[in-house]
């Protein structure tokens, strides 16, 4: 399973492909198109289509799909065949520019939050050009040629998480460049990139099968703790096992020819978990290559006899996985303007876009809070295994410092610099250490040359998070700029605004540990938004200065944007219905009649003891105690079935609905689970009717 350098992007339809196969004229126009967004010709999509059918078709392909991402954190698409019936018997090839640039599905069978009904269908889906095509392979053999696109309804909304994110590009684009011309910098375009780290569990495919909740829901709704967990630390960075270590290659190769690049791959702090950290790209780019990397991380997990499981908390009691996205912004002359340099005391151009993106953290945490915000992701988000509910930014001891010194004199003359390294040991040699930590309690870190946005869920796609950074960050970026082009005097003026930001946001800046109590009750005294689930976060979406936001930079609609929280609100109800369901099926089906059934051999063997004479006091014991857990477990279940039945009374009511399931039926869930939990302990293991987290998690 070699993976060579020919291989890399063989099934992408990248700028290589397309420099190798259009004509240098075509290639010449579509690249202006991707690299700073001319206007697309019409001959000139004609020509990319004429190639990217050939192209694709060589690598045996016969259909091609556009491909999107509707409001469901999942990808969608409809195969279409090349080949088109003339009427007389045969076919021709059909694939044109008309084709490639848009196609028609139903835009009222994927969630819209009101923007379309059922009986108004009509929705597009247009060409994303700057994302390369790539040809998927279908397990029966088939290849599909999959174009990237945008999704939007027939009036012309958003249906998906793309189009927002394109626009939000646009947007700090057009403002950090207003910034830096004040500077005497005109780069072409301003880009916003993005690193995604992905986390992930491997199980055993066939107790996988075996385990309800997990087909159904994608995590575990019962579960006793296994005799070891986390605590021993020894799962970090362990030896990957040769069984994984072969999905992994497999996994290295596949993402290569799509042209993913894996740069990290290591076993993660829980058992079973693991995590890969492909290679940075813009924005967009890395949106659609982080869905196809969840997608080919089930394929090959299927080929290797696991099950890949994304769920933000698949198990109760070890860490879930999340999915840190470190962004950051540069220019076409390749220019990180997050990057402080070598003495960030003196740059006053880096310090104006800190000072920009502390500003914006700081007004819009509730928003931030929201694009992290889903009902997996709640089991996580403030639960010491995760960044805190609660927004704050990490600076490091370096840039704290040069931010103390500006707030304190209105700029800083020094920074700290890193230590040598010196261990003692004559064969190790010296290095010079960073000037400053790390923080993986933050939600917000600074990491050198980026911020890690460290609070995303492991099933989310990123568009969200990313287009809300890239918003609120574009929109500060144009409150600075309208006030520095009016000055007089732009340096002073420049480092009178950074100074002045920075005081007034420094209550954001927190570099210490975001786990603890102490913290709780300081970031409530500094007036931090500690807002503790979903449901409670989506009202911030659509208030009336978000909306003049974001219809200022022209990324979302007042109706596209109430629109989104009604989808929010819809999809957080339907999961935690199908969880309610599925608890109360496996209860009813599988736990308590294998948990009858078990009763009734210990019993018999209670009777037999006795009429032998002997004492049966341990095995009465016993028997009492699973009949009590097992009284428990059924009328919980019950009760719960008569719970979920009320939350129709609150379905009309998106928000309503949404705050009961969360209220009350999630909340219930516990009583359901506990004494399941217990008889579990109790029971014989192989009465038990499914694989337990022992199983699971310990035997890959």
């Amino acid at each position: 399973m070699e993976v060579t350098a020919e291989d890399l992007g063989k099934r992408s339809f990248c700028e290589a492909v397309m420099r190798a196969r259009l004509p240098k004229a075509v290639f010449k126009e579509l690249k202006k198109t991707i690299d700073y967004g001319a206007p697309l010709d019409a001959a000139i999509a004609d020509s990319v289509a004429i190639a990217m059918r050939e192209w694709a078709k060589e690598l045996g392909a016969t259909h091609y799909t556009h491909w999107f991402h509707p409001l469901t954190n999942l990808t969608a698409e409809k195969h279409d065949s090349f080949m088109d019936p003339v009427g007389d018997g045969t076919f021709i090839t059909e694939f044109t520019g008309k084709e490639l640039i848009k196609a028609e599905p139903d835009g009222s069978s994927f969630p819209s939050g009101g923007i379309r009904e059922t009986c108004a269908a009509r929705g597009y889906t247009v060409w994303d050009c700057t994302s390369p095509a790539f040809v998927k392979e279908i397990p029966d053999g088939c290849k599909v040629l999959c174009i990237p696109t945008i999704f939007i309804s027939y009036t012309g909304e958003s249906l998906d998480h793309k189009t927002p994110l394109l626009r939000s590009m646009d947007a700090v684009n057009k403002q950090a460049l207003r910034i830096l011309k004040l500077f005497g910098k005109t780069p072409a375009k301003v880009t916003a990139s993005v690193g995604p780290e992905q986390e992930y569990f491997l199980i055993d495919k066939d107790k996988f099968n075996q385990r309800l909740d997990l087909k159904l829901t994608g995590r575990t709704l019962f579960g006793a703790p296994a005799p070891k967990g986390q605590e021993l630390d020894d799962q970090y960075f362990g030896v990957i096992k040769d069984k994984v270590s072969h999905f992994m290659r497999e996994l290295n190769k596949d993402l290569w020819e799509y042209g993913i690049p894996a740069k990290t791959q290591h076993n993660e702090v829980a058992p079973s978990q693991h995590e890969i950290a492909p290679i940075y790209g813009t924005t967009n780019v890395a949106t659609d290559q982080n869905q196809l990397l969840m997608e080919t991380l089930k394929k090959v997990a299927e080929r290797n006899g696991f099950a890949c499981l994304l769920h933000e908390k698949p198990f109760a009691g070890v860490n879930g996985s999340g999915k840190h996205n470190n962004w950051s912004i540069s220019t076409s002359d390749g220019e990180n303007l997050i990057d402080p340099g070598k003495e960030p005391e003196k740059n006053l151009q880096f310090q104006v876009f800190l000072a920009a993106i502390l500003e914006s953290v700081d007004n819009h945490a509730a928003l931030l809070r929201l694009s992290a915000s889903s009902a997996g992701n709640d089991h996580r988000l403030g639960a010491n295994e995760a960044p805190p509910a609660i927004i704050s930014a990490y600076l490091g001891d370096q840039l704290a410092d040069v931010v103390d010194q500006i707030i304190a004199n209105g700029e800083a003359t020094s920074s700290l610099k890193g230590k040598v390294y010196k261990s003692g040991c004559s064969v190790i040699p010296e290095f010079k250490m960073d000037a400053t930590d790390r923080n993986r309690t933050s939600p917000f870190a600074f990491t050198g040359n980026k911020f890690e946005f460290r609070m995303v869920g492991s099933t989310q796609c990123i568009a969200q998070p990313m287009m809300t950074l890239n918003t609120i960050v574009a929109d500060t970026l144009c409150n600075f700029a309208d006030v520095l082009e009016k000055a007089d005097d732009f340096e002073a003026a420049a480092k009178k605004l950074v100074a002045d930001k920075l005081r007034e946001h420094q209550r954001i800046i927190f570099n210490g540990n975001g786990y603890s109590e102490e913290w709780v009750k300081e970031a409530e005294r500094r007036g931090l938004p500690n807002i503790k689930c979903m449901v409670d976060a989506v009202d911030y979406l659509a208030t009336p200065e978000n909306i003049e936001m974001f219809e200022k930079h022209g990324v979302m609609s007042k109706r596209e944007l109430v629109a989104r929280g009604v989808v929010m609100y819809d999809n957080y109800a339907k999961q935690i219905n199908i969880e309610a369901k599925t608890m109360i099926e496996m209860s009813t089906k599988q736990i308590i009649p294998a948990v009858m059934k078990y009763e009734g051999t210990l019993a018999a063997s209670v009777k037999d003891l006795k009429e032998l004479g002997i004492s049966a006091d341990t095995q009465m014991e016993i028997l009492s105690t699973i009949d009590t857990k097992l009284a428990e477990l059924k009328k919980a279940t019950a009760e719960l079935e008569d719970i979920v039945a009320k939350a129709a009374e609150k379905e009309e009511d998106p928000k309503a609905w949404a705050k009961y399931y969360h209220d009350v039926v999630f909340a219930f869930f516990d009583t359901v689970r506990k004494p399941a939990d217990e008889l579990e302990k109790i029971v014989d293991a192989k009465a038990w009717p499914f694989p337990t987290y022992e199983e699971l998690l310990f035997e890959q």
